[in-house]
């Protein structure tokens, strides 16, 4: 049975309010967190993701009363990351309603945080998420970059991805850093390079700026897409992207 692809609208997050820029630069207001998520409730959303993008401590509070308020208004999994360092900010977010959590940099920095969060809480709770761009010298061509894309890890994106599933990651964000906020369609070559190399589910991200971008990232290999300004500008609805992926003959619910 081939499972339902995934359409996920991305809500990026500062103080309180949703954000988008491109290549992570010159954020602007989008709206509401709250009302936004009931507005892809009701568009047929299958999952909604909160990235907190300043993640400092003091606003580490509004980020669980943000979660708190959406995750009371819809029904879908919400899965929330940005500054996750330890199992108990999992176990925090799970507690104030986030279906998976999102880890990124504090996994880079100790790798075995992997292992403790789906030890405790099952690897279906963790998605590793990987700001990848191209860099020369790196055996795939593709490098791993922290603080918004701006710094390397000094990790090959492949090599880490294989590694983290190994550990209990137990899905993969995959943000192409190239393409973030672009509008030229998603990096087929990295979701196919991904793809060859792990069997968790992948999340394509990055680049989508057309209902015609998606179907050729899942035939590249995607489970789910997720986009974020095409859908908070109103550019486009959940329900258009699953109507031209269903005219691909690409399965969604």
């Amino acid at each position: 049975m081939t499972l339902a692809t995934r359409v996920i609208p991305c809500l990026d997050v500062d103080a309180g309010r949703v954000v988008k820029g491109v290549n992570f630069q010159d954020l602007r207001d989008a709206g509401d967190p709250v009302e936004l998520a009931a507005v892809y409730d009701e568009q047929g959303a299958d999952e909604l993701t909160f990235l907190d993008v300043t993640a400092s401590s003091g606003n580490r509070e509004t980020t669980y009363d943000v979660v708190r308020r959406t995750a009371e208004s819809v029904f879908i999994p919400l899965t929330v990351g940005g500054g996750v360092r330890t199992v108990v900010d999992v176990d925090r977010l799970l507690r104030a309603g986030a279906d998976k959590v999102g880890v990124n940099t504090a996994a880079i920095a100790r790798p075995e945080l992997i292992s403790e969060i789906a030890d405790r809480f099952g690897v279906q709770v963790l998605v590793l998420s990987l700001d990848v761009r191209r860099e020369d010298g790196r055996p795939s061509g593709f490098g791993v970059t922290t603080h918004g894309g701006r710094r390397s890890a000094e990790l090959d994106a492949i090599e880490w991805a294989v590694r983290a599933e190994r550990l209990g990651a137990g899905e993969l964000l995959l943000n192409s850093m190239d393409r973030d906020g672009t509008k030229n369609g998603f990096d087929i070559e990295l979701i196919e390079a991904i793809r060859r190399e792990v069997t968790i589910p992948v999340i394509a991200s990055g680049g989508a700026g057309a209902v015609e971008h998606f179907a050729p990232a899942v035939r590249a290999g995607a489970d789910a897409v997720l986009a974020a300004s095409v859908f908070h500008f109103r550019e486009m609805t959940v329900g258009e992207v699953k109507a031209d992926l269903r005219a691909h003959d690409v399965p969604v619910r």
